[in-house]
């Protein structure tokens, strides 16, 4: 049985698409039992939780950095073994700095990537600013390089291609080109049986072949 309010822990594409929203979006605290998922937006918030069967869990509101407002969405899970399962398999506390390689299932790692592209990437169209040919890019964020860098070699395997970009602030994004995202979302897409952030599939959608 599950503990109340828990994660049942089992691979699919679905569960695989929670925990790379967790490893861009979520946070372990340090109690070793409490995994929080913030977002600013409430369909991602619902998404996440549909995703872990987790339905019931209240979501509340918080502020973020100097201002008052609570424009934060926030979920916090009790579950001790979800919390070890995912430290175990590389999202651990304090992770945004450290984190690396996350043992996700090979059939399941485009799941586990449209989890990070939703939770801390973005889809974005826009016109050259000089042949005005229009363009488009894909970019996933993160305070750590190497754990870029994993996902760029998990993604040339498959054959499509990126580049990592690292500002002064050490803020890290790798970055998929047109060619290489319209490959890209054919492979993140597949088989997402909903479980996506609408607004970004939409614009996706128009440049993918299947």
């Amino acid at each position: 049985m599950r503990p109340k309010g828990g994660v049942k822990i089992e691979w699919s594409s679905k569960f695989a698409y929670a925990l790379g929203l967790i490893a861009t979006d979520g946070n372990l605290s340090s109690d070793g039992r409490h995994i929080v998922f913030t977002s600013k937006d409430e369909d991602l918030i619902l998404i996440f939780k549909k995703s872990l069967g987790i339905e019931k869990l209240h979501v509340g509101r918080k502020s973020g950095g100097v201002s008052k407002e609570k424009k934060y969405f926030v979920v916090q899970i009790g579950d001790v073994a979800f919390y070890k399962f995912l430290d175990k398999i590389g999202i651990g506390p304090k992770k945004s700095k450290v984190i690396q390689k996350v043992d996700i299932p090979d059939d399941l790692f485009f799941h586990f990537l449209r989890g990070c592209i939703d939770g801390d990437g973005s889809i974005v169209e826009y016109n050259h600013p000089q042949s005005k040919i229009p363009q488009l890019k894909t970019r996933l964020y993160s305070a750590s390089e190497v754990f870029l860098s994993w996902i760029k070699q998990e993604t040339e395997n498959a054959g499509v291609l990126s580049k990592i970009f690292t500002d002064k602030r050490g803020l890290s994004a790798l970055v998929f080109y047109k060619t290489e995202s319209e490959k890209l979302f054919d492979k993140i897409y597949k088989d997402a049986e909903g479980f996506f952030l609408e607004r970004k599939y939409r614009l996706a959608f128009k440049y993918m072949n299947f």
